[in-house]
């Protein structure tokens, strides 16, 4: 009875340890080494900024559209956003993802029952960098926008996440 328990134990813990040894030579030598890192993917710059400056006006309109549905400022209204033509790029540290940060100048409309109809700094244009982000090979946005900062100053000011690429 004891006799075939002890012969199977045998061969199972046999063959655990033939599969587990071939894993780990499968992997020793791959990048997809699930005991590496995962490296940044790499990315063509100059091929990101063409693909920038054909989709940038879609990418502007874009922008907006989410921008004005975010809700923030809260009791304001998104009316219009100029973009300036300069753009910088930098790479996010952690994911390696590109991001193109443009400076705009945006001017807001109080929301009627929003609390800042009578705020007589509603009309004032507010100065902000418009973000957008590299997936695989298309560009894309949330809306999100970094209130009382240029591109430059973004980069310095998020400095742990972000780092220039030109």
């Amino acid at each position: 009875m004891f006799g075939n328990f002890w012969l199977d134990l045998g061969v199972i813990a046999t063959g655990t340890i033939v599969v587990v040894g071939l894993l780990v030579w499968r992997f020793a030598g791959s990048r997809i080494s699930p005991w590496q890192p995962k490296r940044k993917p790499e990315v063509n710059l100059e091929h990101a900024r063409k693909q920038f400056h054909l989709r940038r006006e879609w990418l502007e309109a874009h922008f907006l559209t989410l921008a004005g549905q975010s809700g923030s400022p809260r009791g304001l209204q998104w009316v219009d956003c100029d973009f300036d033509d300069e753009v910088s790029f930098a790479r996010d540290r952690n994911t390696g993802r590109l991001r193109a940060l443009v400076g705009v100048t945006i001017s807001f409309e109080a929301v009627i029952g929003g609390g800042m109809e009578d705020n007589p700094n509603v009309s004032n244009l507010r100065a902000a960098t418009a973000i957008f982000h590299l997936d695989g090979e298309a560009w894309s946005t949330t809306g999100r926008a970094l209130f009382n900062l240029n591109p430059e100053q973004a980069i310095e000011r998020f400095g742990q996440e972000l780092e220039h690429v030109e």
